[in-house]
């Protein structure tokens, strides 16, 4: 298996004022972070403008959608914001795509859009990515059918799976992707996401994983310990972009500085 470099993502999508938003963008730039990362949903900013000012206030951080609900943007749409902040980063940004976090049915509607069927959602992502050219595309991806899609047509995988997910639930996503995406499979980045780190979780995550604080979507124990784990997991199943919970980038900074690039 070939072996990238790790990089690390900050996922965050709300501040108290735009003073606050550009600071956060700022001070992960700093920490050594690659990447500022913000989600698709009505209770955060909405990701496009977000980003904007983002690339604004920094020079090397790149910028990314984590990950825009397909349902909800016309693919001629994204195409149109995706190029327009491509050119305003100075060429960083990395658009994220998936068809449709679970209950995103009440976002759809909100916005006017039919939510779909499934195979309705990853048709219209296809037609999505088909549409947006000269930037970087990540998919979500567990099921079947979008781990094939973003097999085909994806420069980056993020395997959408519970933060209660076992390592041999990870492996067992990536063996299907290694089968799905053949020769493509060395070019592929996978990254995978960090909810929180240590024991003191918070309580919407506690009731998530019905008060059993584990599953790979946790990192626990020493800066020591947790760059050892990230890097046996990089060596086993290939994930080298790592993404973490804006709460925790202060904390996790420590292990951002030890790995990244390595």
């Amino acid at each position: 298996m070939t072996t990238r470099p790790f990089r690390f993502g900050v996922v965050a999508g709300h501040a108290n004022n735009g003073q606050d938003w550009t600071a956060l963008a700022r001070r992960a730039e700093r920490l050594g972070y690659a990447t500022l990362l913000t989600p698709d949903t009505l209770s955060t900013f909405s990701p496009f403008p977000a980003l904007a000012a983002a690339a604004a206030v920094t020079t090397t951080l790149r910028l990314g959608t984590y990950v825009l609900s397909a349902p909800n943007r016309t693919p001629g749409q994204v195409a149109w914001e995706a190029n327009a902040l491509r050119i305003l980063s100075g060429g960083r940004f990395e658009l994220g795509l998936g068809a449709g976090r679970p209950g995103a049915e009440a976002d759809s509607s909100r916005l006017g859009f039919a939510h779909g069927t499934p195979s309705e959602r990853v048709s219209r992502l296809a037609a999505t990515v088909d549409a947006v050219a000269d930037v970087p595309i990540l998919i979500a991806a567990a099921g079947p059918r979008l781990l094939r899609l973003a097999a085909e047509k994806a420069d980056i995988i993020a395997l959408a799976l519970p933060v209660q997910a076992t390592e041999d639930q990870l492996a067992a996503r990536l063996d299907e992707l290694y089968e799905l995406a053949g020769d493509r499979f060395p070019q592929l980045e996978i990254n995978a996401n960090v909810a929180a780190i240590g024991d003191d979780l918070p309580p919407w995550l506690l009731r998530q994983l019905g008060g059993e604080p584990s599953g790979t979507g946790i990192l626990t124990g020493s800066v020591e310990e947790m760059a050892e784990t990230l890097s046996k997991r990089r060596d086993r199943l290939g994930i080298s972009y790592v993404s973490i919970n804006a709460d925790y980038m202060e904390a996790f900074a420590p292990v951002v500085r030890r790995l990244a690039g390595t």
